[in-house]
């Protein structure tokens, strides 16, 4: 490599690295989860090391601890998910009579006060934009499940993605140093630094998000089943999930649990319960769970990470989902470090000969 073009060199690794991944994306998700697991859990295990425990040992501990803690929630949860969804759908017919005679009038009312023409021109606006936006999300979905368990036996992602967790985990650090002792000896200062900063960054936002993740989805569920609310808990697990994607999983909830309320209960107050659950707990997210586990130092926008989970879908299936924070994080970094670079040079300062 010529040393007086190094962004050459990383341009074409890159460009390597996409390829590789698009390439090889239909085979890449019990890896990338395997990877995934070993990050979250590394700290763990490095803990139990420090502590006494042989490398492989604490390895198997954890990993085996995080696999039966998976198998116990299944077996808790798909019976009451399960009992839930037949509830749905013996009483969303009933459902769908009770929201077609509160808004019929309403919308009977609006449609007197239009004209014919305008009336048509609504109707078939209504129709394209509903055509496309439901067609650009079946897109997004279809290619997510297209390029992840739909094409890839479930039952390899099941034996291979803990094998390869393992090795991950118990050869952490001998794989970081190996790395580590690639990196041209003439950048290595700024190298590590960045990486470090990554490392901050990902720890901060995927470990921490992950458990505000839970604690939000196990409160919401509790909560809302506590109150009365039919699939209360199928919406509040599913709220706590989307909470990963910013502001999402708050507003599908708090949308599905208010309409809901508004069609079970008869009485306004159980409805302001269901309110209050929400409002506590985006209450309690904003004030004590993000800026306890999640930090202010993270430096991933809300906006960027929706936008990066969106693009990661389309572009490459739930792989892409599975990568899209990382990928984001290590850009973010990146572009930080490339503008302070930009702001202290003579371009920025006009200071140029």
């Amino acid at each position: 490599m010529n040393p007086a073009n190094p962004i050459r060199f990383w341009l074409i690794g890159f460009a390597v690295f996409a390829l590789a991944l698009w390439v090889l994306a239909d085979m890449l998700l019990p890896f990338v989860a395997g990877l995934a697991i070993a990050y979250l859990l590394d700290p763990l295990v490095d803990r139990l090391e420090r502590l006494g425990l042989a490398r492989w040992l604490g390895t198997t501990l954890v990993l085996l601890s995080f696999l039966v803690l998976i198998v116990l929630l299944v077996l808790l949860l798909v019976p009451l998910v399960r009992a839930q969804a037949t509830h749905l759908a013996e009483v969303l017919p009933s459902y769908a009579t009770s929201v077609r005679q509160r808004l019929m009038p309403t919308i009977d009312q609006l449609v007197r006060r239009l004209s014919p023409q305008d009336v048509a021109r609504l109707r078939d606006a209504a129709g394209n934009y509903a055509g496309d936006a439901l067609s650009w999300v079946g897109a997004v979905l279809s290619r997510i499940l297209s390029g992840g368990v739909a094409l890839f036996d479930v039952l390899s992602v099941m034996f291979i993605t803990p094998v390869v967790a393992f090795y991950l985990m118990r050869d952490w650090d001998i794989l970081v140093a190996k790395v580590d002792s690639w990196l041209p000896r003439h950048h290595i200062g700024t190298i590590r630094a960045q990486a470090r900063e990554v490392n901050e960054t990902l720890a901060g936002f995927v470990r921490g998000q992950a458990t505000v993740c839970i604690v939000l989805g196990l409160f919401y569920a509790v909560a809302l089943s506590a109150a009365g609310l039919d699939f209360g808990l199928v919406i509040g697990l599913v709220a706590g999930i989307l909470s990963f994607i910013p502001y999402v999983g708050s507003l599908f909830g708090f949308v599905a649990s208010t309409g809901l309320a508004l069609l079970q209960f008869d009485s306004l107050w159980r409805v302001g319960i269901v309110v209050a659950i929400f409002l506590l707990g985006q209450a309690v997210e904003g004030n004590v769970l993000t800026p306890k586990l999640v930090g202010e130092r993270v430096g991933l926008h809300a906006v960027w990470v929706i936008f990066a989970l969106l693009a990661g879908g389309s572009l490459f299936g739930f792989v892409g989902v599975l990568l899209a924070v990382p990928v984001a994080a290590v850009i973010g970094v990146l572009a930080r470090f490339a503008l302070g670079r930009y702001m202290e040079s003579p371009y920025y300062r006009g200071t140029l000969p």
